[in-house]
């Protein structure tokens, strides 16, 4: 198998280089049905702390990391400080932006789509799995024993992709599979029997119409749904209501929300894309690049050309 850096592989995926993609992909695996690849950190993270981070918010690709020392993940709204043996678990539906910190991180990932572990090759449904649902907290702290448990399963799936076993992709789903048990079993019980209560409901499909508007792909594609106003209406609920339910579910008001969601977006296309300035806020629904940049100002610090820069 050739090696592949993510990096590589997400940047083909995003920006359409001119690469084949089968020169990136694992060998053999065009007859399969999805993608899945393994990768060390070891060959990806920058040697030195001054150098740039390297992203892995291709957003192509469901992950799990094995982290072994100190980084920091942006997950959603959320800013996660991982310490020692951490698995970490990330979907495409959340922006998701991952900076290792200090020379010492050690681990592996493993990358794949949802078709890899479609209910016909797998009996699961990938979408149902309480771990890669929007609201599961995605870090799992390990003690030493899991980790090393959690470490030999990567090795198994290493070893299975140098090898030229002609049902390779049937045991790395195996693998895949036992490595999604084995951190799912971890999460507290309250994450894998969530509520269902009229509270619960409203927010999950507030929550559902917001992340549906993602990604954006092109500078002519314009959010639909833009103010609380806009998703109350659609939720066919008074917008007074929506905000109380949001703020007693999740202790933000729909416009916070939004405006992380926002937020979220533009700092990916700043730092993935080309798009100027202007179409970044007008796809983004603001009226000019003055409101888009005091906006975006407010939320992080930087105005949005400082932030790409």
């Amino acid at each position: 198998m050739k090696a592949t850096s993510l990096e590589q592989l997400c940047q083909h995926l995003t920006t359409g280089t001119a690469t084949e993609l089968s020169t990136l992909l694992p060998t053999k695996i065009q007859g399969e049905i999805g993608h899945f690849n393994v990768f060390s950190l070891a060959n990806l993270v920058p040697s030195s702390s001054e150098k740039p981070p390297v992203p892995y918010d291709c957003r192509a690709y469901y992950r799990i990391s094995l982290l072994q020392g100190r980084s920091q993940v942006e997950y959603a709204n959320q800013v996660l400080d991982l310490e020692q043996n951490t698995l970490l678990f990330s979907t495409p539906k959340v922006p998701f932006q991952w900076l290792p910190i200090g020379p010492k991180l050690q681990g592996q990932f493993c990358v794949f789509t949802p078709d890899f572990l479609t209910p016909s090759k797998s009996g699961v449904t990938l979408e149902e799995w309480p771990i890669f649902t929007k609201s599961a907290y995605p870090a799992v702290q390990l003690s030493e024993t899991q980790a090393a448990r959690a470490q030999v399963i990567f090795q198994q799936m290493q070893e299975e992709m140098a090898s030229d076993y002609v049902y390779k992709y049937d045991l790395l789903r195996t693998y895949l599979l036992e490595l999604i048990h084995f951190g799912q079993k971890l999460q507290p019980a309250t994450a894998l029997h969530p509520t269902h209560n009229a509270a619960a409901r409203v927010t999950s499909l507030f929550v559902e119409l917001l992340e549906r508007q993602f990604p954006l792909e092109t500078p002519q594609q314009q959010l639909r749904l833009r103010t609380a106003k806009d998703y109350a209406d659609q939720l066919a609920v008074h917008v007074n209501h929506l905000n109380k339910v949001l703020k007693e579910t999740t202790g933000l008001t729909t416009t916070d929300l939004i405006g992380g969601r926002l937020v979220q977006e533009a700092k990916i296309l700043l730092r993935q894309t080309d798009w100027t300035i202007s179409q970044i806020a007008d796809s983004l629904g603001f009226a000019d690049v003055a409101h888009f940049s005091n906006f975006f100002k407010r939320q992080t610090s930087l105005a949005p050309g400082a932030f790409r820069a």
